[in-house]
């Protein structure tokens, strides 16, 4: 996807920052202080990110003010940003079109899903629960939402069939996997889509993260210098299943029934939100998925209704943990995205889609077939 990169500065922090209901003395020096912000004080940059801080800070403050908006946004690693710049730098891939998937011979589409009946599946799903799912991950500088997406699938499909909850290299596919077609992005941190993973895995295997760390944190793809010699194989796959486009019975069925998928979202109002069930994009007339993400599963909220359960790739200081939760909507509106090159379009191949429910979510999505621990 093309530089959906993920701006996030440094968040080794010695104070957690205060909830949105906390906020009515917060001043931009608490919020340097509590996010490590390394600005010198009254300098240019100081009182332009001061500017933006505040700005935003008094629109929180007047959307949390009103009970009807339903989920509360809060201050974040993001909240001294420009709308320009994160939209440069904090996102890194968004769907997987078709194209991307056929030019592989590697994958499988579900049929629709005309005999799945939404009231014969639990009411709620929560793979969390399971101990299935890995701990919240942070991809930085670098536009690898894609590879973070799917590694976070592979673990939790692995651990799924073997109890063994191992954590994957990223590493491994943000700097090996390569992008002919610039399917989303140039490959590495500028963007590419989980398809073109799936089908690295399932050639040459994935590698542990403590054989093959992560370090394009700063936004630099790097060389691929996996060698199965020195950084054993871990798990491997046999290609991937595609869910049907823009089917909410399908996809309710595959995270109920399979466990969870990497999907892809229009992120781009969701920089802000602290908690509760999102639905940001309600007033958008048309989606721009620029970002993936992974389903967990879904449930509902006495108050503000059925959710979905993502997965963000954005650290844990980002919403609930690490997580949001998007209004799912049984009767979902489709909208259309014009700019998929923005996701998982191919150059020379990108047409506007169709895109139905809750910024998009129902788009696209696939989880990996026959994961096996060999590690």
């Amino acid at each position: 996807m093309r530089k959906l990169v993920l701006l996030f500065a440094l968040i080794v922090l010695a104070t957690a920052a205060p909830k949105w209901n906390q906020l009515v003395n917060y001043t931009f020096d608490d919020y340097v202080k509590d996010f490590n912000k390394a600005y010198t004080k009254f300098s240019a940059e100081y009182n332009q990110r001061k500017r933006i801080f505040e700005q935003k800070l008094k629109e929180i403050k007047a959307f949390n003010s009103n009970s009807e908006n339903g989920y509360k946004k809060g201050i974040n690693q993001f909240t001294d940003r420009t709308a320009e710049e994160l939209r440069e730098t904090t996102l890194g891939y968004s769907k997987t079109v078709k194209n991307a998937a056929n030019k592989q011979n590697m994958f499988r589409n579900l049929k629709t899903s005309d005999k799945i009946n939404v009231k014969d599946l639990p009411k709620s799903v929560d793979w969390r629960d399971a101990g299935v799912v890995t701990p919240v991950k942070d991809q930085g500088h670098c536009g690898s939402c894609w590879a973070f997406a799917t590694t976070a699938v592979i673990e939790s499909y692995a651990a799924i069939a073997t109890g063994q909850l191992k954590t994957l290299s990223t590493q491994q596919l943000v700097s090996c996997v390569q992008n002919s077609y610039q399917c989303g992005g140039q490959g590495g941190c500028n963007g590419a889509v989980s398809e073109l993973a799936y089908n690295y895995v399932q050639l040459f295997g994935l590698t542990s993260e403590y054989k093959y760390s992560y370090s394009s944190y700063q936004g630099q793809t790097g060389n691929c210098t996996f060698d199965p010699t020195q950084q054993p194989i871990e798990v491997t796959i046999d290609g991937y299943l595609k869910v049907p486009e823009n089917d909410y019975a399908s996809l309710m069925n595959a995270v109920a029934t399979q466990g969870p998928l990497v999907i892809s979202v229009d992120a781009s109002n969701f920089h802000d939100y602290e908690s509760g069930v999102f639905h940001g994009c309600d007033g958008a007339d048309n989606v721009d998925i620029n970002h993936a993400v992974v389903l967990v599963g879904y449930g509902t909220d006495e108050k503000e209704g059925d959710y979905w359960i993502v997965r963000n790739s954005w650290g844990t200081r980002f919403g609930e943990n690490g997580y949001i939760r998007v209004k799912r909507e049984a009767t979902p509106t489709c909208k259309t995205d014009f700019t998929p090159l923005d996701g998982n379009g191919c150059v020379g191949f990108a047409k506007p889609q169709k895109v139905c429910g809750q910024c998009g979510i129902l788009s696209d999505s696939a989880y990996p077939l026959n994961v096996k621990v060999v590690g």
